[in-house]
């Protein structure tokens, strides 16, 4: 099967509409000041020939220490979107109102000859003329803007101006949005009234809602203007496509409202809806409601802390090390210039009382963890590796509970993910929620936080994020409420060295490009996954127009995230194993997130297969399916992830096998999968790989049976008609 081709580095809303585009996060990530910054050569182009330089002011630039997606200032000289449907200004135009030639001469005037077009519709564009007054000590000048909808403007299909419907959207009952004449400004005066606009937006809100007035002090939005950007341009084009923002103001996003890159409380990425798709659904015996793996984990037995009396510290520095090699990697929320101090602290204390006895015990356990290698390779009947230290850090957690500082955060935030690694969702869930409101009342207390805390304040405000997100992606749980303080917290940017004796670097590098994919997975559920999405409730044809320019913005989105990758992250697409396992973890969350990105065509096709008839939406079932056979066909890579993602990768696994199944079955995808043998081999394996996660949790337990039997119905059903070879 031939690899994977990401689409070109030009945003396709962009060019479809007049630079409208859906919001891209700005991570300003001032990575020069990392420590061991200058070890590292850093890569700001890929080798791959698609990746291009967008066109629309999104670029990562020369220098990646500047940020992900870098604003690139635009030459208003340059002519796009409505500017190319624009003439110029008074003062360039002769008289008799041609332009001039390069020598001043009129141009001569020719007679347009009529067109003879059948359709029932103008071939001729209708205009509008305004006359538009700039800023202060400006000239006025004329605009001509182009009478499109924007259904119309995306498609890049001809719009016959009906009011208060055009023709197309009569067709797809869509809302036919035509954009008001805009004010041509450059680019200082554009960045001014949008931070304007901005603050007025906030003002508003506060004032509407009888709040006081919080305006944050450093916000990523604040500092690009990205996401105003999107939205004083593509207001109508979202509304058009029925995803309407809370807007305050001019171009502001609500303060109130749930920002677009956390999970949406209501949304169908998880793995069990995918049972409600035709084809898939003949894979089962009787209905699931997807809520059913978090009833099952929500009974099953408490955590068994083992027998194991006494701590065994004859291995403690081969662990501590273990730690910051494989997990504070992931985590990055243990200072390794104080640790020496931590630890001699809790020494004294004999491991019994205080946060950093407590922190010691959970990094000692999540060492042994990482040492042992993935939980699904250890025997049920043993104690899992760690858990001594863990049930005495367990022991301490209850004075803790009630602390309201970020050295408590920090044991929950370990404690989390030494959960999270023996697979409870709903235990590590709980710890998290905790401290999730103790994350709020500190962001909530201005100065409560010391500065020499304030980058400790951020790894675990970004760890309860992520985390939480992961969780809340599989399982129908509570949202805490910490997602509303996204644009407030900064990136964390690099522990300050003491001078004294480090056990460990302090590794950011896999930490922040996390941080930017999860929020575009994020951003991905909330605008093709949650109940508001306009696919979801139109007709298929209609689905598709809806579907194209969302997930054409969502895939440039992901290609520009995996360009910009700092150079110690960067990974090959094609199918070379690697030896590092966190570029082997960040290749599988690519691959994942681009599966969920195109797999609305693939659902819609086993819905109606005629619509594999169209090319495009061909294609694009093409690059869902072999981003998840990808994710598949060495299914034990995932074990490389096995401390943060071995709950959420299992879930994931199933998610794309179920999709292969059903693809199989029907001819038009079919097609597009590598060979027969072949898919029989990778769902074999994959149905092995799941019983051994069974005994995990009861919820892997109920997905390794439904894989199991959907496997064998399969088989069945491909024997029955004919298709098996």
């Amino acid at each position: 099967m031939a690899g994977v081709t990401p689409s070109p580095d030009v945003s396709p809303v962009s060019a479809a509409t007049t630079n409208g585009h859906f919001p891209r996060d700005s991570f300003c990530l001032n990575l020069s000041t990392l420590p061991d910054a200058s070890n590292f050569v850093l890569k700001t182009t890929l080798k791959s020939p698609h990746l291009l330089d967008s066109p629309t002011g999104l670029s990562p630039g020369p220098n990646i220490l500047n940020g992900f997606f870098k604003k690139r200032p635009r030459n208003m000289s340059q002519s796009s979107g409505t500017d190319r449907e624009m003439s110029n200004d008074l003062s360039q135009t002769t008289p008799n109102g041609t332009a001039p030639t390069s020598n001043g001469e009129p141009r001569p005037t020719t007679k347009k000859r009529p067109s003879t077009d059948t359709i029932d519709y103008p071939r001729r564009r209708a205009t509008i003329a305004v006359l538009c007054s700039r800023l202060p000590g400006k000239t006025p000048h004329f605009i001509l803007t182009s009478n499109k909808c924007e259904i119309c403007r995306s498609r890049k299909s001809r719009c016959d101006g009906s009011r208060p419907k055009c023709r197309l959207c009569t067709e797809l009952n869509a809302e036919c949005i035509y954009r008001e004449p805009g004010i041509k400004l450059d680019a200082g005066d554009k960045l001014i009234l949008e931070h304007l606009n901005r603050i007025e937006g906030l003002l508003q809100n506060s004032l509407a809602n009888g709040h006081g007035l919080g305006l944050a002090t450093h916000s990523p939005a604040a500092s690009n203007s990205t996401s105003e950007d999107f939205l004083a341009r593509s207001n109508g084009n979202l509304a058009a496509l029925g995803i309407v923002p809370p807007m305050n103001g001019i171009g502001t996003w609500s303060t109130t409202a749930s920002n677009i890159s956390t999970m949406p409380k209501t949304h169908t990425t998880a793995a069990l809806h995918l049972l409600q798709s035709p084809m898939i659904r003949e894979l089962v015996s009787r209905p699931y409601d997807p809520k059913v793996l978090l009833q099952l984990e929500m009974n099953r037995e408490q955590v068994f802390l083992g027998t194991t009396l006494g701590l065994d510290l004859s291995n403690t520095s081969a662990y501590v090390q273990a730690f910051f090699d494989r997990v504070n990697v992931f985590y990055a929320c243990v200072n390794p210039y104080t640790w020496t101090n931590y630890y001699q602290t809790a020494l004294s204390r004999g491991f019994r009382e205080g946060p950093e006895s407590c922190i010691v015990l959970l990094v000692l356990a999540l060492g042994h963890a990482a040492s042992a290698g993935s939980v699904s390779q250890q025997s049920p009947d043993k104690d899992a590796p760690g858990l001594p230290y863990f049930a005495a850090a367990w022991s301490l957690l209850p004075n803790l509970m009630t602390r309201n500082n970020l050295l408590a955060v920090q044991c929950q935030i370990l404690t989390t993910a030494y959960l999270v690694y023996l697979v409870r969702p709903v235990e590590a869930w709980n710890i998290l929620s905790s401290a999730s409101m103790k994350l709020q009342l500190l962001l909530n207390s201005p100065g409560r936080v010391p500065p020499a805390e304030e980058e400790l304040l951020k790894r675990v405000f970004w760890n309860t994020i992520m985390i939480e997100s992961d969780l809340l992606a599989e399982l129908d749980l509570p949202h805490s409420g910490i997602g509303q303080f996204e644009e407030t917290v900064s990136l964390p940017t690099g522990f300050e060295d003491m001078g004294g004796e480090a056990l460990g670097r302090d590794e950011l590098w896999y930490f922040l490009s996390e941080i930017a994919l999860r929020r575009l997975l994020n951003k991905v559920s909330s605008t093709l996954y949650s109940n508001t999405s306009p696919h979801y409730k139109s007709p298929a044809a209609a689905s598709i127009a809806q579907l194209d320019p969302l997930v054409a913005e969502l895939d440039f989105q992901l290609n520009q995230w995996y360009q910009n990758l700092p150079f110690p992250m960067q990974f090959p697409l094609d199918r070379v194993p690697l030896q590092n396992p966190v570029q082997t973890v960040l290749r599988l969350r690519y691959f994942a997130c681009r599966t969920i990105i195109f797999r609305p065509y693939t659902l819609l096709v086993l819905q109606d297969e005629s619509l594999a008839l169209d090319s495009s939406v061909q294609e694009n079932c093409h690059k869902c399916l072999e981003a998840c056979v990808r994710q598949l066909e060495y299914i034990t890579a995932h074990h490389a992830g096995h401390l943060p993602y071995l709950f959420q990768g299992a879930l994931s696994i199933i998610s794309q096998t179920l999709l292969v199944m059903g693809a199989t079955m029907t001819g038009s995808l079919s097609a597009l999968l590598p060979p027969p043998t072949t898919m029989d081999d990778i769902i074999n394996n994959v149905v092995r790989e799941m019983e051994r996660y069974a005994h995990l949790a009861p919820s892997l337990r109920l997905s390794a049976e439904i894989i199991r039997e959907a496997e064998s119905k399969r088989q069945m059903w491909l024997r029955t008609a004919g298709l098996k070879v």
